[in-house]
């Protein structure tokens, strides 16, 4: 079993939903939403994650504003829309389930 395809296959799955939770708590910029999700023990590159925001953006999911910077160029700072604060919420959901099954799965087979 390739157990490294797999994990990568679970972060890329989440991801979305971890860079939503992010922006559900204040607006971020890239660089401090892939220090946070470092901070979580989860590592992105800029490389995977600048497509994925735009993609987000474009699906009305995300929205942004520049911002000016005390420490370099003005920065575009994302947040949810009111379409991805529904869309998070939906994902909540199907986390706390999956979460709940998982969980289950886990007391079912004796593992904590």
């Amino acid at each position: 079993m390739n157990t490294d395809n797999t994990k990568a296959q679970m972060r890329k799955g989440l991801l979305e939903y971890c860079i939503m939770l992010l922006l559900k708590r204040r607006a971020c910029y890239a660089n401090d939403i892939i220090e946070q999700l470092r901070e979580a023990d989860m590592i992105v590159m800029e490389g995977t994650l600048y497509p994925l925001l735009n993609r987000l953006k474009k699906d009305g999911i995300l929205k942004y504003e520049w911002q000016e910077s005390t420490a370099g160029p003005p920065r575009k700072y994302y947040s949810l829309t009111s379409e991805g604060e529904e869309g998070l919420n939906i994902l909540d959901q199907s986390w706390n389930e999956i979460a709940n099954t998982v969980n289950k799965l886990h007391s079912i087979v004796g593992l904590p």
